[in-house]
Formats: structure tokens, sequence, C-alpha cells
């Protein structure tokens, strides 16, 4: 799988200076050099216009220092930023404002390397980050789109309940998983929480047993416990247990408990699925 390439922006009153990090970043197949900046108020024009994912940023500029760049832009766009200069009186000040890297010139090439790796790493971090946090805005906006959807009888309500009943949305340890409805086994309630049985696995859903009943297929789901339901799929054979109820065995030999106030309705599901 390819990657998009890090959009790099160098900034540096010297042509000099920007020539030789071209040359270094263009070595590197990672990156996209997008253009250059020769003062302070290009180079924030340049940032919020062209939003580079990252900035190698000189600090002393005419009109506008480095500092003074990154405080103009922060609030529409904020890179990663890698100072460098010839001067090292500003390293404090650039940690306070998030720099990765400082770069002293004259730098060699191994040093150059190094804040590139830096660079890449916190690039990799706020996509990351990011990413996480676009899923989960989805899958609030999903599960309260769901639950409008099955409350209301407006226009739109059948497509928000088809999206509940063919795959529930799952979010374990700041991943997400989307599980098709045709993947689960079977559901038992654990405390405020419903788990997943599903191929092997499981999955945990803060949501209640009646809510959930309600969302879920009946053609496909039956209750057959207060705490448990059952995929119809999965069913191999109702099996006598003891004081004349009925165990649910199946298909991967899992034995559940049916109620006998779920039996008759399990046995008319069953009989409409033969």
């Amino acid at each position: 799988m390819s990657y998009p390439k890090i959009r790099a922006l160098i900034v540096d009153d010297e042509p000099a200076a920007r020539r030789g990090v071209r040359m270094l970043l263009e070595r590197d197949p990672d990156m996209q050099v997008i253009g250059e900046a020769a003062s302070g108020p290009e180079a924030a024009r340049k940032i919020v216009d062209e939003r580079p994912d990252l900035v190698f940023l000189d600090v002393q500029m005419p009109e506008m220092d480095g500092f003074k760049v990154l405080e103009n832009v922060v609030a529409k766009h904020s890179p990663v930023v890698v100072f460098v200069t010839a001067y090292d009186r500003h390293a404090l000040q650039a940690f306070e404002v998030n720099a990765v890297d400082y770069l002293l010139k004259p730098f060699d090439d191994e040093r150059f390397w190094a804040a590139v790796r830096r660079a890449k790493s916190e690039f990799q971090r706020r996509q990351t980050d990011s990413l996480g946090e676009k899923l989960g805005h989805l899958l609030d906006y999903l599960q309260t789109a769901a639950s409008r959807g099955a409350g209301s009888p407006a226009s739109g309500a059948g497509e928000q309940e088809a999206i509940t009943r063919e795959r529930i949305l799952l979010k374990t340890g700041g991943e997400i998983f989307f599980l098709k409805a045709d993947e689960i086994d079977w559901i038992e309630a654990e405390g405020d929480y419903m788990k997943f049985h599903a191929g092997g696995r499981t999955h945990l859903l803060r949501e209640t047993m009646g809510r959930l009943e309600e969302k879920l297929d009946p053609k496909r789901f039956v209750r057959i416990h207060r705490s448990t339901i059952v995929n119809l799929d999965r069913v191999k054979k109702l099996s006598p247990s003891f004081a004349g109820e009925y165990a649910v065995i199946l298909a991967d030999g899992t034995k559940l408990r049916l109620s006998r106030s779920y039996h008759e309705r399990l046995q008319e599901l069953m009989k409409g699925a033969l």
C-alpha cells in the first residue's frame, strides 16, 4: 500500500540554505517539497494557502521572524515544524511552540536526517490521532442517527434502521469495529455491557438488552433468555435439559440456556426457517 507523501515547505531568507534543504529532502521518497519562502509574511501566506504537513523554518528573517510566522498561522493551520537557524539562543522558545527539532547551521547530513525522522514520527502520530478522532465522531454520529431513526417515523428512519440491522459499531481499546450482523453467533448481557460472540472473538458494547433487541432483525436474532440473544442461523438443535427446560445448541457446540418463556417463540422461528 502506498501512502501520501509528506508535503514540505522550506522557509529561509538565504537562497543557498533553501537549496541545501531542498536537495536533501528530494533524496527522501516520502517527502514532496511543495514550495519555498524567503520572508516571514510570504511564509505565513504559503502555510495558510498551501497547508504543508511539514515546515523547515528559519528563525531570523526580514519583516517577521519564525515565531511570529507561527503565531500568525496557528489558528488556521498548524504544521509539524523543524527550526533551522544559526543561533542557539532561541532553542528553548522553539520547543515552547512545540517544534519537533532545532537544527543549528551548519549541520551535517546525519543531524538533518535525525530531524527528518522526528518530523515523520510526529506527522504519523498526528495522522493516527486525527483518524481516531474522525472514527470516534463517525461512531457517535451513526449511533445517534440510528437511535433517532429507531425512535422516529420521520423519512429516512428506514435507512438508519437498515444500518443498525446489518452492522454493529463497536469501539474497543481505541479501535472501531464494524461487525456485520451475520458474523454474530450470540450475545449475552455482562453488567452494563452487551458481549458479542463472533467467530471465536468477543466484543463489548455499552447498551441495554432491551434496546439492542429492538435494533436487531427479529427474523434473524431471537432472545432465548433474559440475558441472551442468539443468531437463529447458528442454532443447530434444541436439546432437553432438566425440569422440562431445553438448551440451545449452536453449530460450534456452544450450549445456551433456553428459558421457558422464550421456548415457544424460538420454536416458531425455527419452523419458519426450515
